[in-house]
């Protein structure tokens, strides 16, 4: 088994309320994964393979970062679709998406757990079948020669977290919320499975001259 690193993309359109609008980086986004992958470089950082989902957000991180590898593309390391299911929540509970960070909070778990117990009709995909995928793709790639970096998305990166880990529902909403953009998280194999041994971390954003690039959203 292999080390495998997972980036989640740069800061996106913060101002979108559906899957198409958000899908693209903001120019901080574009900046956030330039001083990544500047700052892989430069700390000897190398990886033998590469792979992004194939969200337009995803690819734009990795082109940024300027990998210098052929990046692979798989759709099952695409993120789950939050704003389809939030309207689906909004036109069958009644419960709308929060205007701020505050509410988000509150409503990330809700709809995870509305999502899980199959409470909303019509999603995208089942709660289980998501799981499913993010175990699938991250025992593929783990199962590869030579570290391998994976840019990707916070829903799937907590999910990844909870499957290597056993997180229960709490905890892996807190998880989702938590991960900043372009935050890098790493998984080491070990002889029952992958273990996680970076979470969130930031170190091209870190300093004063640039506290005001950390994103969430």
């Amino acid at each position: 088994m292999s080390h495998v690193t997972l980036v989640r993309h740069g800061q996106a359109n913060t101002h979108a309320k559906d899957e198409i609008n958000y899908d693209r980086l903001s120019d901080l986004g574009k900046q956030q994964a330039r001083w990544l992958g500047a700052h892989m470089r430069g700390s000897g950082e190398v990886f033998a393979r590469a792979y992004s989902g194939t969200l337009r957000r995803h690819q734009e991180t990795a082109a940024e970062m300027e990998l210098g590898l052929e990046v692979v593309e798989d759709a099952r390391l695409n993120e789950l679709e939050y704003f389809t299911m939030a309207q689906l929540m909004q036109q069958q509970h009644g419960i709308a998406l929060p205007p701020d960070r505050e509410g988000f909070i509150l409503h990330l778990p809700q709809l995870f757990t509305y999502w899980r117990e199959g409470r909303l009709e019509g999603v995208p995909e089942s709660f289980a079948d998501f799981e499913a995928r993010v175990d699938d793709v991250l025992a593929e790639i783990s199962a590869g020669s030579g570290r391998a970096v994976v840019v990707t998305s916070g829903g799937l990166i907590g999910m990844a977290m909870r499957v290597t880990m056993g997180l229960e529902m709490k905890a892996l909403a807190h998880a989702c919320l938590a991960i900043e953009n372009t935050s890098v998280h790493r998984f080491q194999p070990i002889s029952t499975g992958l273990c996680l041994t970076l979470f969130n971390a930031v170190p091209h954003l870190e300093g004063a001259e640039r506290a005001l690039s950390r994103t969430h959203i």
